[in-house]
């Protein structure tokens, strides 16, 4: 691995948290994502599967957690199966956990080949009376693949239908939604590496300059800072290519009096940063983009104000959409009578503005939390709102990543330049 890790204190918490909401007398499993295939004998990277990742800080394939805090026997209460290596793999794959590695990672005392897997399940199971299995059920989500998970699902409920069968899902998904410091701290890094990579493309972008070559500045900055590098597929459009939301082609050549939409950022130690900057290509705002840009910077602000412990996400996204209304208005893209005659499931504003102001980030880009219980303390969200204007021939969108704290946010982009004085000083240096 590229990056640091995190310590094993903070997967023992989080372990310690899963536990304590497991019914007595209970059994968990995860498993590690797949390695995908792409064609003949190819792979693609592989991507641990973040619950078990969040659980051990455990980052390599066919692995597999056992949790039953209520065994009679306590050297069973947290069993980490690993893949057993050999002379063989340390040639072709290269190093992988020792037993002592994978305790010093995860804080796991009780390390086992995955040979022996079987053997411990049936004896935990039978000690048990509930199973809780994991699942993807991010409300976003479409699985086309069978995952591990699915295929550990069916065989265990093959081998012991009488249990009662739980979903671990819920439980995760309420504990990762509330980062802990050493999360945040990863969080910053990915954004701090970030915004390495944005100082680097504002003095790089000019007329005549590709999409492609600005993408390729980007992944040289991350990489050299330790990042795998991009934590999604970068948007870096040009032009009129900025009002197509998720554009990802980057094979044009930046024009004249265009501006520039970048929705990238780095990831760093499987945790993301989600940042959206828009520029303007030969460094300097028309009169009509620069009204644009600061209409939406004035609703970014606003929206980052209404964040706070205790409000509902969808209500915060009603508030932002009224904000972003009286600033359409202001504009001229919108008047009084669009408003009147609004369709109340599908407001005026959403011509212009039809995506979500913001959305839970960490080791999922689109991070698993909840969208329909109170904001709390802990959580880190991005704030990203867009105007896309097709008819005149350009998109803006300000994104930064932020903390929710007691009395407020904490910007973990807050030295990331986004004032448009900045960003036409920082390109005609």
């Amino acid at each position: 691995m590229k990056y640091n890790p995190l310590p094993k204190e903070l997967y023992q918490r989080n372990r310690s948290k899963f536990a304590a909401k497991l019914a007595k007398k209970s059994v968990a499993i995860f498993n590690s994502n797949d390695i995908m295939p792409t064609n003949a004998d190819g792979t693609m990277r592989f991507r641990q599967n973040n619950d078990l990742f969040y659980l051990t800080g455990i980052d390599q394939e066919e692995t597999i957690l056992l949790l039953a805090p209520d065994c009679p026997n306590p050297a069973m209460r947290e069993v980490l199966f690993l893949r057993e290596t050999s002379e063989l793999i340390v040639i072709w794959e290269g190093h992988k956990y020792t037993k002592e590695e994978a305790e010093a990672a995860s804080g796991i005392k009780n390390i086992q080949w995955l040979a022996n897997f079987d053997q411990v399940l049936n004896t935990v199971v039978a000690l048990s009376e509930r199973i809780y299995l994991n699942t993807n059920e991010h409300l976003r989500a479409g699985v086309v693949v069978e995952t591990s998970d699915a295929r550990f699902i069916k065989t265990c409920k093959e081998k012991y239908p009488l249990h009662a069968y739980e979903r671990s899902a819920p439980i995760m998904h309420e504990l990762r939604g509330v980062k802990e410091q050493e999360e945040i701290d990863q969080l910053q890094i990915a954004c701090d590496i970030t915004e390495k990579g944005f100082r680097r493309v504002l003095s790089f972008v000019k007329p005549s300059v590709t999409e492609y070559e600005i993408e390729a500045e980007y992944l040289h900055e991350f990489v050299r800072n330790r990042s795998k590098g991009f934590a999604y597929e970068p948007i870096i459009a040009s032009g009129a290519s900025a009002c197509v939301l998720h554009y990802i082609e980057n094979n044009k050549a930046c024009l004249e009096g265009e501006l520039l939409l970048m929705d990238v950022a780095a990831e760093y130690g499987n945790y993301n940063a989600d940042m959206t900057r828009t520029i303007p290509v030969n460094g300097r705002f028309t009169p009509r983009q620069r009204s644009v840009y600061d209409a939406v910077l004035r609703v970014k602000r606003a929206a980052m104000n209404l964040l706070r412990p205790g409000i509902n996400i969808q209500d915060y996204h009603k508030e932002v959409g009224l904000i972003m209304q009286s600033e359409l208005v202001g504009l001229g893209l919108i008047d009084q009578t669009d408003i009147k005659n609004q369709d109340p499931n599908w407001p005026a504003f959403k011509k212009y503005f039809m995506h979500g102001t913001s959305h839970h980030l960490g080791l999922d880009v689109h991070d698993v939390g909840t969208m329909h219980y109170p904001i709390t303390s802990g959580m880190v969200f991005t704030v990203e709102p867009g105007i896309y204007i097709p008819e005149e021939g350009f998109g803006i969108r300000l994104e930064n990543n932020v903390v929710v704290r007691e009395n407020g946010v904490f910007d973990l982009m807050r030295n990331i330049p986004i004032e448009a004085e900045e960003i036409e000083e920082l390109m005609n240096r």
